[in-house]
């Protein structure tokens, strides 16, 4: 080694004592920085909780929109299934009433036609 290089027991001492000053010296507490203009935390925690409120009053209005848009939905479906079962009630009871006014037609004609017959 060259002989500059070479430290002594003096030297590493210092160096050691050097390094751990510079590690006390990272761990001291920084003056405080008082800002320009004050901060308001309150004034900023109210409008950070109104802001939430306000997103929660739109979630919880979003919710009862399509809960309502569901039910009216399943009610129309309810209602147009009522129509439909009704008009099919009607169409059967108009076809067991056409089927028996041509019953009694031909039973009409049958009649008078042996009526005519024995004339």
């Amino acid at each position: 080694m060259k002989e500059d290089q070479k430290t002594g027991y003096s030297e590493r001492l210092k160096s050691a004592a050097a390094a751990k000053a510079a590690l006390l010296a990272q761990l001291r507490p920084k003056p405080t920085r008082i800002a320009e203009t004050p901060i308001d935390r309150a004034s900023i925690r109210a409008a950070e909780l109104e802001s939430v409120r306000h997103a929660r009053l739109e979630a919880k209005t979003a919710r009862k929109e399509a809960a309502s848009a569901v039910a009216e939905a399943d009610a129309q479906a309810k209602a147009q299934a009522e129509a439909a079962a009704l008009a099919a009630k009607r169409g059967e009871r108009k076809q067991r009433k056409a089927l028996s006014n041509a019953d009694a037609k031909a039973r009409r004609d049958a009649k008078f036609a042996s009526y005519r017959s024995k004339r």
